[in-house]
């Protein structure tokens, strides 16, 4: 972004381009390390992905230092770096470069033009694809809870959308977006992928949109439904909650306990409830799907996973995150309390470069 007016600034490559110069110039660097960062479908944004890590101080550690490598690097560009889902000011997005995203731009159009929205995906290591599909299966009415909790979106071209998270719903503009089916068994995953894109609607496995999925990838399950959060605990609390996730319903497949058989039209419900409200308005309960606080949906997704938690040493660390999240709100509720200050648009989004960065 633009440190003064906080427009989105196209300038993606000469942030990457300082990456890589970082790289090579690193004591004993050879250029060869797996990058952090890489473009995505804008040229406006900068996506970075951390290593596998499987303890939560260590996360938050490293997601500090990568943020602010970010920062470092789009500054040699004559930018900053915010991390909002959405555009708070108005902007016209530039597709970036290359085959994969000119084929994208071609085929969907203005979805595609307009897709300048920042997501948060947690990947958590699972033993077979069958493991990982039954874990789909289960953990499909918990993760609205994860998208309120997230929710960093409020505003759209300069304006006030009335949503706490509306990156969810640019987001599901895509045909292959969203909650998904009950599968049953890896090999009824497959198959459904493989017919998707069989249709010719979709280029490969990478658009593949669910709001989990398997990894086409990694040996993971990745779950896809959050916004890329503006405290960099927020992430770290939704890794620890979507590893609970994960283990839980591991643990129920194991013991042959079947998935609920929530409707994903409810799923979908759900989801744009939980989009709209964020954490400052009503949610549908995951176990029941009827109107509850967003207190007790939190609370209900905490219930849920507490004993895998206690079995990782996340539990104190969730704990105190959620009081830390009730005090301080989510992304979302940080911008509005800004802009409701008097601060410009452009001036929220120069606040939330300087939130990105802290620790």
């Amino acid at each position: 972004m633009d440190a003064d007016s906080g427009a989105p600034l196209a300038v993606s490559g000469a942030a990457l381009a300082a990456a890589e110069r970082r790289t090579w110039q690193r004591p004993g660097g050879d250029g060869r390390a797996e990058h952090e960062f890489e473009k995505e479908l804008h040229k406006e944004q900068l996506e970075f992905a951390t290593k596998p890590i499987t303890e939560m101080g260590e996360l938050h550690e490293e997601i500090v230092r990568i943020r602010g490598e970010a920062a470092r690097h789009a500054a040699s560009a004559g930018a900053v770096v915010a991390a909002v889902a959405t555009s708070p000011v108005p902007v016209q997005p530039s597709l970036n470069v290359g085959r994969r995203y000119r084929w994208m731009g071609e085929q969907f159009g203005l979805t595609a033009q307009e897709q300048l929205t920042c997501g948060c995906h947690v990947h958590v290591s699972v033993a077979s694809d069958e493991e990982g599909v039954a874990v789909l299966d289960r953990i499909r009415p918990w993760l609205a809870v994860l998208m309120a909790m997230s929710a960093n979106s409020p505003f759209w071209q300069g304006e006030d959308t009335g949503y706490a998270g509306y990156r969810s719903r640019v987001w599901n503009r895509w045909p292959s977006a969203g909650p998904v089916d009950v599968f049953g068994s890896a090999d009824r995953y497959h198959e459904q992928v493989r017919a998707m894109i069989d249709t010719g609607v979709l280029r490969d496995e990478g658009m593949i949109y669910f709001d989990a999925r398997l990894s086409a990838t990694y040996p993971t399950v990745e779950v896809r439904v959050a916004d890329v959060c503006l405290d960099a605990s927020t992430p770290v609390l939704l890794a620890a909650l979507v590893r609970g996730l994960v283990e839980t319903a591991s643990r129920a497949w194991q013991d042959g306990q079947p998935p609920a058989r929530v409707g994903t039209s409810l799923l979908r419900l759900a989801s744009w409830r939980a989009g709209r409200s964020g954490l400052d308005g009503p949610l549908l309960h995951p176990e029941t799907m009827r109107e509850t606080s967003a207190e007790q949906a939190v609370d209900a997704l905490y219930q849920h996973v507490r004993e895998a938690l206690k079995d990782h040493d996340d539990d104190e660390r969730v704990r105190e995150a959620f009081a830390r999240l009730h005090e301080r709100g989510n992304g979302a509720r940080t911008q509005r309390r800004l802009h409701a200050d008097g601060h410009s648009l452009g001036s929220v989004v120069t606040r939330c470069a300087e939130l990105t960065v802290q620790p």
